[in-house]
């Protein structure tokens, strides 16, 4: 297993490029300010743990700033009063700019996240580009509809940007999550403020630049990067915010709902934590259903609320299952997330990274045998390797917390009517995925699973038509889809007589 190489040189073959950060304050008005405090924060590299850059650190008083700006021009600007084909416009040219960015922006997710450069390059920031041109291209389909009314009235409704919106984003996908939320806020005609995660500022504050650029009116987009219980609070509990959207932990979601309730009754969306179950059954081609289950489990370092760590399968092939995954679990390179031929990087930070060596001694102490992995790797950084335990059961923490890390959970089932019942024994349902070749099996665990996406002979199977958000205590409102842009707006009926009408 390849150790972590975040020194800056060739090292392994590779060159590791020089990362320019250009963006550090505050994104206000559409212009880069420093925090009223003129406090910073330190964002670092988990490669190497090392400092990357001081970004100006957003408080109360930053954030009262921001919804100032963003109300102004919510309330008096031009950008709701634009047509949704104007708003169109400029989003495609935001979109433009971002795929001429591609690598610089694919840069700085890998210094801040620890993601690979080649994914970032490949996926999450053309990903990006392609979720704001599919608003860009619903701005102008936004349309309320005719009723037919019971008396005689003429009845119609519209629809209605909900206002300024506060976007809480979180730090394993920065670029990914940034787009979830502005790009439909924006379509919709909304004026956002965002707070990032202070693990990952450097995309969204690159992002703010570009949105100005493009043309985006001042104080439509706001980026506020600050700390959860400031900055994050301040959004949450703000009473001039309409609108809140959340993606993080079950435990902040808490928070920033009673927040919103305790201050002015904003709505709130949710996309919170995930023990997602990913189901083998005995007619999956095994090679196939190893290699998914690798992907489920190890993407992204398991830094994915999806992630499909559960891993249940049919007694018939499950020895040869557990053969052949640590096989494949042991041949991944860990290291330098710049290194092509690396497959996993590493955690975000070093709370993260304790975290999840944490889990896994829990994991051996309730009596789960440990079959690879497990340890830390590298000389610095925090790098671990993929890990799998066998003889989970359902009850243990490994099977039950979202860990967020690379480990999996292997747990061997006999029916279909024994697997619903496992799987559906989790706090949370965000996802779920299926390998058989048997329709009625498909169809049958696809109704029965209780989470909000079903991903059958394949997985992270996201779409930016494809509505996705959770059931139970992995939140409510969905990202991406028209569904995804009807959460900020909000319908308005209007009614009026009828007079000498020849038909109602």
């Amino acid at each position: 297993m390849a150790a972590a190489n975040g020194n800056g040189s060739s090292g392994k073959g590779f060159e590791v490029p020089r990362v320019e950060v250009r963006f550090t304050k505050l994104f206000v008005n559409g212009q880069f300010v420093d925090a009223v405090s003129g406090k910073t924060f330190e964002t670092r590299d988990p490669r190497t743990g090392e400092v990357i850059a001081n970004i100006a650190e957003g408080d109360k008083a930053d954030v009262d700033l921001a919804v100032k700006a963003a109300r102004e021009a919510f309330d008096n600007g031009p950008w709701p009063r634009m047509s949704g084909y104007e708003r169109g416009r400029i989003l495609h040219k935001f979109a433009d700019l971002i795929e001429e960015h591609v690598e610089e922006l694919a840069m700085l997710d890998t210094v801040d996240a620890g993601k690979l450069f080649a994914v970032g390059r490949a996926h999450d920031i053309p990903g990006a580009a392609h979720l704001l041109r599919y608003y860009a291209g619903a701005a102008d389909k936004i349309h309320g509809e005719t009723l037919k009314m019971a008396q005689r009235m003429h009845g119609y409704t519209l629809k209605e940007p909900v206002g300024v919106v506060g976007h809480i984003v979180p730090w394993n996908y920065p670029t990914t999550m940034f787009f979830f939320k502005v790009s439909p806020a924006l379509a919709a005609g909304c004026a956002v403020v965002v707070k990032p995660a202070e693990q990952t500022p450097l995309s969204a504050l690159f992002y703010a630049h570009l949105a100005k650029k493009a043309g985006l009116p001042d104080g439509v987009l706001n980026v506020v990067p600050g700390f959860g219980p400031t900055a994050g609070a301040a959004v949450a509990a703000h009473m001039d915010v309409d609108k809140l959207s959340f993606t993080g932990s079950t435990e902040v979601g808490r928070l920033v709902m009673k927040a919103a309730a305790e201050s002015n009754l904003k709505p709130v969306s949710l996309e919170l934590g995930g023990k997602s179950p990913f189901i083998v059954f005995d007619d999956a081609d095994i090679d196939m259903a190893v290699n998914l289950a690798n992907f489920a489990a190890y993407t992204n370092k398991g830094e994915i609320c999806v992630a499909g760590t559960r891993i249940y399968v049919q007694e018939g092939i499950y020895d040869a299952f557990v053969k052949k995954a640590a096989e494949v679990a042991r041949k991944s390179v860990v290291g330098d997330p710049f290194n092509p031929r690396v497959n996993q990087g590493p955690q975000v930070d070093k709370d993260q990274y304790e975290k999840v060596l944490k889990y896994i001694d829990i994991g051996k102490r309730e009596g789960a045998t440990l079959v690879t992995g497990g340890k830390a790797c590298g000389d610095k950084g925090y790098y671990i390797e993929p890990t799998i335990f066998t003889d989970v059961k359902d009850d243990m923490a490994i099977a039950q917390d979202e860990i967020f890390g690379p480990v999996m959970a292997l747990m061997k089932f006999k029916t279909v009517e024994e697997v619903i019942q496992k799987a559906n024994n989790t706090r949370y349902g965000l996802a779920a995925g299926i390998v058989t070749k048997n329709i009625d099996i498909a169809n049958t665990m696809s109704r029965s699973i209780r989470a909000g996406s079903i991903w059958i002979n394949c997985y992270f199977a996201f779409d930016p038509d494809a509505p996705f958000g959770g059931y139970k205590m992995s939140g409510f409102g969905k990202d991406m889809g028209m569904d995804g842009l009807e959460k900020y707006l909000q319908t308005k009926t209007v009614v009026t007589p009828l007079y000498n009408t020849p038909w109602l």
